[in-house]
């Protein structure tokens, strides 16, 4: 006997609603986070290789989909659509858009289209704030912090720091463009820090930091020499493929998934390729989380999170849930049209 079962309504969430459901929620946010990893590292998600959209005539450009599927308490299924066209910067418009799709379960109907540029900016810094705490539990907490690319990514990452309780005697900033990096110097002063220092290198940043966060937009090494590193910071390496294999070679290196990080050329891509193994690796988050995993103090300690769909989907169902919950969510009438086998008589 076959059972009714009843279509999703499908609803469209704005980035507005977005950034009004998260905004305030940063510790909340860096809990779920955690979840979402908790759940990965159990085996309670599906998460494929992301796709990658290149184009031969705007070969600074591409659109990656990240499907994922996520268990527990999120239970929900997605694909994130992101695209980064650098050269919008230019012209004042942001870096990257986004989209995030939501699935239910049970059916397998499309639940909402939600922006995801926030969503996105969201869990790379819940992740990389998650990360900072487990990672210098054993270690002094850094007092100065370096920050190399003054995007979106790295305003959302420092706001996720503070948020989590961290305080710096210093925050450098260092950016290719000069005009970037003094409006990020203002909007480091209007949030509270009371010493920013603009460097006119990244050397110069690396050497005076103890926490380094890398968020640009590099496509290949820059930073080559592992002298630089020499007073063991912790280094956030959000954008991947700022640093050499020397630099990756001479660290521990802690990644959020071994798979995913090890292609497309990020730095610790580049270093397999170069040993022909993984050995420099110590292991993932979810390992540290678990105390699996041993960190040298004597080292530098590089963390580069490719970045989980599954973690987009942590977000963005909360974000729906939120907003089903206090009947803000706006729902498509008719969206799902064609739903009669036979057709409507």
């Amino acid at each position: 006997m076959s059972t009714s079962t009843s279509v999703p309504e499908f609803a469209v969430i704005s980035g507005a609603q977005v950034h009004d459901v998260l905004g305030g929620q940063e510790k909340l946010v860096i809990d779920l986070i955690e979840s979402a990893y908790r759940l990965h590292g159990d085996g309670d998600t599906v998460n494929p290789p992301s796709y990658f959209l290149r184009f031969p005539d705007r070969p600074s450009s591409r659109i990656i989909a990240l499907p994922a599927s996520v268990g527990g308490d999120i239970a929900v299924d997605g694909l994130k659509w992101i695209s980064s066209f650098p050269e919008n910067v230019a012209s004042g418009l942001p870096r990257a858009s986004a989209i995030l799709v939501l699935n239910d379960r049970q059916t397998g109907y499309p639940l909402a289209c939600l922006e995801s540029s926030i969503i996105s900016a969201t869990r790379t810094a819940a992740s990389a704030a998650l990360a900072a705490d487990w990672l210098t539990r054993d270690r002094a907490r850094p007092a100065r912090l370096g920050i190399v690319g003054t995007g979106l990514i790295a305003r959302y990452v420092h706001a996720y720091l503070a948020a989590a309780g961290w305080s710096f005697d210093d925050v450098g900033v260092f950016d290719l463009n000069p005009a970037h990096a003094d409006g990020f110097s203002g909007y480091l002063r209007a949030a509270g820090q009371p010493s920013v220092t603009v460097h006119d290198s990244a050397e110069d940043l690396i050497r005076g930091s103890d926490l380094v966060v890398f968020a640009t937009v590099a496509g290949e090494p820059h930073v080559h020499d592992p002298a630089w590193f020499e007073h063991n910071p912790l280094v956030l390496h959000v954008s991947l493929r700022d640093l050499s294999p020397e630099v990756i070679l001479a660290s521990t290196n802690v990644v959020d998934d071994v798979e995913h990080c090890l292609k497309a050329n990020t730095s610790v891509h580049l270093a397999e390729q170069r040993t022909g193994d993984r050995d420099f690796l110590s292991g993932t988050l979810h390992d540290v989380m678990t105390g699996t995993a041993t960190l040298p103090k004597d080292r530098p300690l590089v963390f580069s999170p490719f970045g989980l769909g599954v973690l987009d989907l942590a977000v963005g169902k909360h974000v729906y849930d939120q907003l089903r919950a206090s009947g803000e969510l706006r729902t498509v009438p008719e969206f799902f049209f064609e739903l009669d086998r036979y057709g409507k008589r």
